[in-house]
């Protein structure tokens, strides 16, 4: 079976629902019996209708993306694993750093991408100063006293 290759509003709605559901783009035109990433991008530019269904496909993986930054930080499964003791020692229990480290690289990937996405939700807050200091020179030349 060839890949789709004609738009087919159907289709479409598959491939909107699951970006939405946090799947990328690339990941759902891997499979056999969807249409290349680059139809669907010849789609986006001829289909202003698409465009904005991607548009909102796209906010809303933002919002599942950062959902999911909630369920990794609260999953300890493998944070702990088995220490055997050496012959004067017990067992216990040590830390496993791999796996830590491995969450703490989903939750920042997720979190970057949803504010890609979604800036002005999930990008980083930027406050502007809008005093500034007058130059003494200058306010001298403009005949104005600064203290």
């Amino acid at each position: 079976m060839a890949r789709p290759t004609i738009f087919d509003q159907e289709l479409a709605d598959k491939i909107l629902d699951r970006i939405s559901d946090g799947e990328s783009l690339r990941k759902i035109c891997c499979e056999d019996d969807m249409p290349g990433q680059t139809t669907v991008y010849r789609w986006l530019r001829q289909d202003e209708e698409f465009r904005q269904q991607y548009a909102s496909a796209r906010e809303l993986q933002a919002d599942t993306l950062f959902d999911e930054t909630l369920d990794i930080a609260d999953d300890a499964t493998n944070d702990w694993m088995v220490r055997y003791g050496k012959e004067d020692e017990a067992p216990g229990w040590k830390e496993n750093g791999e796996a830590i480290r491995r969450s703490q690289l989903r939750i920042d990937t997720r979190k970057w991408i949803a504010g890609q996405l979604r800036p002005k939700v999930y990008g980083p807050r930027v406050q502007q100063d809008h005093t500034h200091a007058v130059d003494e020179d200058l306010a001298e030349w403009l005949g104005r006293k600064t203290s």
